[in-house]
């Protein structure tokens, strides 16, 4: 692993899902790139003005940059695409800007989101991945993981979908304080406990997958491809 890019949906899915490990990863000279989909804050009302978020996409934005910054990353690359309104969108649309990406940082290690995850914009951000990441001749990519999403990947149904079954552990016994730091600069994301998203089950959910493999803690993964 030298050169990874992480495609996730929304600002702090990135941090969520495997920001531990990035900073572990950085901290070893590793390449990390970060790719986020959509803005993350016009779902919230009835319908999506961009002119009346403007403030609150911008602050998104510079939490994004300050917790990529805190992780160690070359860059976050923000798209900006409608937020939980992906599958409005055409998938070939957005399967050819993850595949601009791949093209430019040339990635042998993609992270994306489960298939299964509750909320829309992860599963077709992982459709797209998938789909960016086909073994095709000079594909660079060689590696495919899924990670979790703390208040989606848990929040899928039994039945509804894919469950998430972790067959990679990444150790983040020395770098969970970086993602707590780094989930903070997103100040209007997390939410008090007991909601998943709040920084004690962050924690918690690091220590539970550590302990699952003899760690003080941990992130989840699932490999979904690897070619070597």
């Amino acid at each position: 692993m030298d050169n990874v890019l992480v495609v996730v949906a929304h600002p702090d899915d990135e941090v969520l899902g495997c920001g531990g490990s990035i900073a572990k990863w950085t901290k070893k000279g590793i390449s990390v790139n970060i790719l986020i989909m959509a803005e993350g804050e016009t779902s919230r009302d009835l319908t999506r003005t961009e002119e009346k978020k403007a403030l609150a996409i911008s602050f998104l934005k510079k939490s994004a940059h300050k917790a990529g910054k805190i992780l160690g990353v070359n860059s976050v690359n923000l798209l900006g695409l409608p937020d939980n309104r992906m599958d409005s969108l055409n998938r070939l649309d957005v399967i050819k800007e993850v595949e601009k990406e791949i093209n430019r940082l040339q990635p042998d290690t993609v992270i994306t989101h489960h298939a299964g995850d509750v909320n829309i914009d992860h599963r077709i951000v992982h459709e797209a991945v998938v789909t960016a990441c086909r073994p095709k001749p000079y594909q660079p990519v060689k590696r495919l993981l899924a990670c979790e999403i703390q208040s989606s990947t848990e929040w899928q149904t039994p039945g509804s979908n894919h469950i998430f079954q972790p067959n990679w552990f990444e150790d983040v016994s020395q770098t969970i304080g970086l993602k707590i730091d780094a989930l903070n600069a997103y100040e209007t994301e997390v939410r008090k406990w007991p909601h998943p998203r709040s920084l004690k089950n962050v924690e918690n959910t690091a220590k539970w997958r550590g302990s699952s493999v003899g760690y003080d803690a941990a992130e989840a993964f699932m490999l979904l491809r690897e070619i070597r």
